[in-house]
C-alpha cells in the first residue's frame, strides 16, 4: 500500500514520474500474463501432441516415473493392464514375454527420469512360425509314409479276393482305415503346400453321391440317419476339394454322435438358399474358439487339420463357413470366383 504521506510531500512532476512508472507496472504485469497464458497453451498442446502421438502406436507404450508409476499410456496398453506388472522394467533391454496366452516384443529404454516401454503383440508371428514347423515335419512324415501305405493298400485288394467270405469284413476295415491313412496324407500335403483349385462347371447333385460313398468308408458302430439333398443344380467350383470340405464334416458329424450319449444319430446335409446347412445331433462343439485352429482339435479322433483345411478351401472359392445359432451345425456359402 502506497504511503500517502509519502505521495503528499512530492512534487508534481514527480507525482507524475511516479505515476508513469505505476502505468508501467501494471502494463508490463498485463503483458506477463499474457505471455504466460500462451506459455500455458502451449505446454497443454504439446502435451496433447505427444498424447496423440503415443495414443496412434499400434503397440501397447507405457511411460513411467522414476517411482514407477504409470505417467502415461495409450489405450493399447490398457487393454493389456496385467502385462506390465510381467515386465522387468529395470534394464534396458529387448525381449519377448508370454502372458495369457499371448506372446509379446517388449522394449524397454530410459529418458532422464521415465523409463518407456513398448509391448507388441507378436502372437500371430510364433503361430504361424510354429505352424511352418509343424507343417514341415508333417509333410516329411506323409511323404514318407505314402510309399509304404501305397503297398499295404494294394496287398490289402489282392487279399481281399482271395479270402473267404467270412474274413472280407475284416480286410474291408484294413482297406477303410487305409483310405482314412491316404485322406490325412492328402490334407496335411494340400495344407501345407498350397491349394491350386481347379475351377470347372458340374452339378451338385453330383456331391450327394460322394457324400454316400465317404459314409461307406467310415467305421462306426451306432445307428445314424444320414441325409444328403442337393438339386440338380450347375455351379463352377473344384469338385475334388468340395468332397474333400464335406468328407470332413460328414467324419466329424460321426465322431460327435459316436462321443455322445445318444443311442441313435442324425447327419443332414442340404442345400438351399445358396447355401450348405450340415447339422447333427451329436456331442457340442467343447472350444468354438479353436474350430479352424490347425493341428487343433478337442475330439478323441482325428488330426485337426479338416476344418482348417476346409475354411482354406472355401476361402478359394470367396465363400464362408458360418457357426449355427440356434442348431449344431455349419452353414457354408461360396461366392463368385470373377
Amino acid at each position: 500500500m502506497i504511503d500517502e504521506s509519502l505521495l503528499n510531500s512530492l512534487s508534481n512532476k514527480e507525482k507524475e514520474i511516479f505515476k508513469k512508472g505505476l502505468e508501467d507496472l501494471i502494463s508490463q504485469t498485463y503483458v506477463i500474463e499474457d505471455e504466460y497464458k500462451k506459455l500455458n497453451e502451449s505446454y497443454t498442446s504439446l502435451q496433447n501432441f505427444i498424447a496423440q502421438i503415443i495414443e496412434v502406436q499400434p503397440n501397447a507404450l507405457w511411460v513411467l516415473d522414476k517411482n514407477g508409476e504409470i505417467f502415461l499410456q495409450n489405450s493399447e496398453a490398457k487393454k493389456i493392464t496385467g502385462l506390465l506388472s510381467h515386465i522387468d522394467d529395470s534394464s534396458k533391454s529387448t525381449y519377448e514375454i508370454e502372458c495369457e496366452g499371448n506372446f509379446y516384443l517388449v522394449k524397454v529404454a530410459f529418458q532422464e527420469e521415465k523409463t518407456i516401454i513398448s509391448a507388441t503383440d507378436i502372437t500371430e508371428e510364433k503361430r504361424r512360425e510354429r505352424l511352418a514347423s509343424m507343417g514341415q515335419v508333417a509333410a516329411h512324415l506323409s511323404h514318407e509314409i505314402r510309399n509304404p501305405i501305397g503297398s499295404v493298400s494294394l496287398l490289402a485288394s489282392t487279399l481281399f479276393k482271395k479270402v473267404d467270405i467270412k474274413s472280407k469284413p475284416l480286410v474291408l476295415e484294413i482297406r477303410k482305415a487305409i483310405w482314412r491313412v491316404e485322406r490325412i496324407i492328402k490334407a496335411t500335403l494340400l495344407f501345407t503346400k498350397g491349394l491350386q483349385p481347379n475351377f470347372q462347371h458340374f452339378y451338385l447333385d453330383k456331391l450327394s453321391i460322394e457324400c454316400e460313398l465317404a459314409v461307406e468308408q467310415y467305421t462306426f458302430s451306432k445307428d445314424i440317419d444320414f441325409k444328403f439333398n442337393f438339386p440338380h443344380t450347375q455351379i463352377e467350383g473344384d469338385l475334388e476339394l468340395l468332397i474333400l470340405v464335406l468328407q470332413n464334416f460328414i467324419f466329424n458329424a460321426i465322431d460327435a454322435i459316436e462321443e455322445d450319449e445318444k443311442e441313435r444319430g442324425k447327419i443332414s446335409i442340404l442345400y438351399k438358399n445358396n447355401a450348405i446347412y450340415i447339422t447333427d445331433n451329436g456331442k457340442e462343439i467343447e472350444n468354438k474358439n479353436i474350430l479352424f485352429e490347425p493341428f487343433k482339435t478337442t475330439k478323441t479322433k482325428g488330426h485337426g487339420l479338416g476344418l482348417a483345411l476346409s475354411l482354406q478351401i472355401i476361402k478359394a472359392h470367396c465363400g464362408k463357413i458360418v457357426l449355427l445359432k440356434n442348431t449344431k451345425g455349419f452353414k457354408i456359402t461360396l461366392g463368385d470366383k470373377k
